[in-house]
């Protein structure tokens, strides 16, 4: 199956993000693009705003955090938006903490370039849920 163009932007960004790329990854989003970071259990909500905002982002997570895994384990797409799902393990660079997330993100495209990135995740561990299926 070919890649539309919306998920070729979309894997330019991924692939720039697993090289360090800044620069490459703020290239894919738009000028007044919004990134909105629904927060876990463990890391504060934030919302970006602009290329300026993807910087603070993208230097946050690729300057203050060591990468122990970035899963991207499904694509779904519906014209100019694609929903990945994943999972990563982070470790701060500034105390050692161990970040485990399981997340959604959510891109709009326009005019060629990431508009809109959202983001939920949950960095509950399966023995944290409740209900009659919790530490399942």
């Amino acid at each position: 199956m070919m890649s539309t163009p919306a998920r070729q932007i979309i894997d330019e960004m991924f692939a720039a993000f697993a090289t360090k790329n800044v620069d490459a990854v703020i290239e894919t989003f738009s000028n007044d693009a919004e990134l909105i970071y629904h927060g876990t259990q463990i890391m504060p909500a934030a919302k970006f705003k602009g290329k300026e905002g993807a910087r603070m982002f993208f230097e946050f997570n690729i300057n203050a955090l060591d990468v122990v895994y970035f899963n991207i384990n499904q694509f779904v797409e519906q014209g100019n938006t694609i929903m990945v799902l994943g999972n990563e393990h982070f470790i701060s660079k500034q105390d050692g903490t161990h970040l485990k997330n399981q997340w959604v993100q959510v891109y709009t495209i326009a005019n060629g370039l990431i508009s809109r990135m959202e983001e939920f995740a949950t960095s509950a561990q399966p023995d944290q849920y409740g209900g009659n299926a919790g530490g399942q």
